[in-house]
């Protein structure tokens, strides 16, 4: 007999085997002699008592043999010579998950990522944090691996009805990811570890006959009575196409900017906006495990958070726990900021996205109207930012307290933004209905986190990149342009997604559907 459970236990009897046995017989209340085995399905903090436990669900086996886990191998084929081709636009998960369902079905995809391999995007990214240098092509947005890559790896998705989560997973356990990230409730990999697993999906996908260019950017998509014909790459070659998975990003400016331009259907979307907010850890860690000094088996804490002010949705958004603050821009002129962990989340501060949503209204007082209302007010706010700033990326910033208070700090606590910060009137950096809900809702959120409210968190502005400002409307059967046939706008910058799974998902959904229609 096999039974799944559900156990609330101690940290001392989840790592003592004999324990543990003795507590699932206990609750099975069957004699430990029965118990021939068990399997760890998923795992939980739960820290709501005084004492801080695991929550767990493990399955069962009752005088029977435990039955081995099906091992996840990939049929992978060869589709150097295949006789369907698809293109697929980003090297993000979207496009790279799209790029493995394409060839396991038999379907010869050709990637093009405007950006550069996922260990030279490095460079770049050294350039923006000492220098304050932005490659347009080449940055935390943009290149092998997507924005993901270097924004941390968290994994954690509700997009269940969209897709197989579990097999996004494993993939990424096959290519090198801890297999923890299967049981973990919130799984998580980490910005270190990210790089040599999207390398690795690339080479497997070279190994089958996909093609992968870099330094490649679609400049042109060419259509004929609305049937996709084929794109333009580097502003100088054509390539015929019939089938296009449009997975560019929510950075992708230039692609939204095209299609509006050539009478593609698009529409401006609601967004959030606002600032990264940084502790440091040992404030969050005291006040979610209620302790003075964290022990060592608990992992750095985190949080989230939401409250409604003056009639706005404000939130924490991508919480990293030991990390670190990183500017995101993708054109000069700009500040961006967003966040990531390592994988040990070892470092000094915790730092969150903490935004509120915005949307037409918010763009038309602005006078910015029509489907890049979203995109030209989210631009408009990160010039100004920039401006604050002073320069070379240097980012305007303000403790909680003071911002609050309308008080321009006169020192800044430490932080991990690289670049640096200024000491700054974020009231004068974000648009006033913005900070004036941030303000409600950081005083409402001391109220919901013994310690969060505290002059020794900084704000650091901003945090703009959310999610896309436009959507690209799609059937919602087929995912096909609701207009033009042959292109599929996809994930995160098509506004479908939210994070590296429900890309991956989206992807391999598109990827799917060309199946469909392709092969008979």
């Amino acid at each position: 007999m096999i039974k799944t459970i559900n156990l609330t236990l101690t940290q001392e009897v989840c790592t003592n085997d004999e324990a543990l046995q003795l507590a699932i017989a206990q609750h099975l209340q069957i004699n430990i002699k029965q118990l021939t085995g068990f399997k760890l399905l998923r795992r939980s903090l739960d820290a709501r008592g005084k004492i801080i436990k695991w929550a767990l669900q493990i399955e069962a086996y009752i005088d029977q043999t435990i039955e081995e886990s099906d091992p996840f191998n990939p049929i992978w084929k060869e589709v150097h010579h295949a006789p369907f081709t698809a293109i697929v636009v980003g090297a993000g998960p979207a496009g790279l998950f799209a790029a493995i369902e394409l060839v396991t079905k038999g379907i010869k995809p050709i990637i093009i990522e405007r950006g550069k391999e996922v260990r030279a995007r490095r460079r770049d990214l050294a350039a923006i944090n000492k220098l304050g240098e932005v490659n347009p092509e080449s940055n935390y947005c943009f290149g092998e691996g997507g924005a993901g890559t270097y924004s941390d790896g968290k994994l954690y998705t509700r997009s269940t009805k969209r897709g197989d989560v579990r097999k996004v997973l494993q993939y990424l356990v096959h290519f090198g990811a801890d297999p923890s990230i299967l049981i973990d409730a919130h799984p998580h990999i980490g910005t270190n570890k990210l790089p040599k697993i999207i390398s690795a999906i690339r080479e497997q996908l070279i190994a089958c006959g996909v093609e992968v260019r870099f330094d490649t950017k679609l400049t042109d998509i060419h259509c004929k009575e609305n049937v996709l014909t084929g794109i333009e790459v580097n502003q100088e070659e054509l390539i015929p196409c019939t089938h296009l998975i449009l997975a560019t990003g929510h950075s992708a400016r230039d692609i939204y900017t095209l299609l509006a331009k050539k009478g593609i259907a698009i529409e401006s979307k609601p967004f959030a906006l606002g600032v990264r907010i940084e502790h440091p850890q040992s404030i969050i860690d005291s006040a979610q495990y209620k302790c003075a000094i964290k022990p060592d088996w608990l992992p750095p804490a985190s949080y989230s958070l939401v409250t409604q002010a003056i009639g706005k949705g404000a939130f924490s958004f991508c919480m990293c726990p030991g990390g670190i603050i990183a500017p995101a821009a993708t054109a000069p002129g700009e500040i961006v900021v967003n966040g990531w962990s390592p994988s040990k989340r070892n470092n000094p501060y915790a730092n969150s996205g903490t935004v509120v949503t915005v949307d037409e209204q918010d763009f038309a007082r602005y006078g910015f109207i029509g489907p890049l209302a979203g995109m030209q007010y989210q631009q408009m706010i990160e010039q100004k930012a920039f401006a604050m700033g002073g320069g070379l990326l240097k980012a305007p910033a303000q403790r909680m307290i003071d911002f609050t208070s309308n008080k321009v700090s006169t020192s800044l606590p430490d932080c991990s933004y690289l670049p640096g910060i200024v000491s700054s009137s974020l009231q004068d950096t974000l648009p006033k209905e913005i900070a004036a809900a941030l303000k409600i809702a950081l005083k409402d959120f001391g109220k919901k986190m013994k310690g969060y409210y505290t002059n020794d968190a900084v704000l650091v502005a901003t945090e703009s990149r959310t999610s896309a400002p436009v959507r690209i409307p799609r059937d919602k059967n087929t995912l096909e342009h609701i207009q033009i046939k042959g292109l599929y706008p996809c994930a995160e910058g098509a506004g479908y997604a939210g994070g590296i799974v429900s890309a991956a998902i989206d992807g391999m959904n598109c990827a799917h559907q060309i199946a469909l229609k392709v092969i008979a």
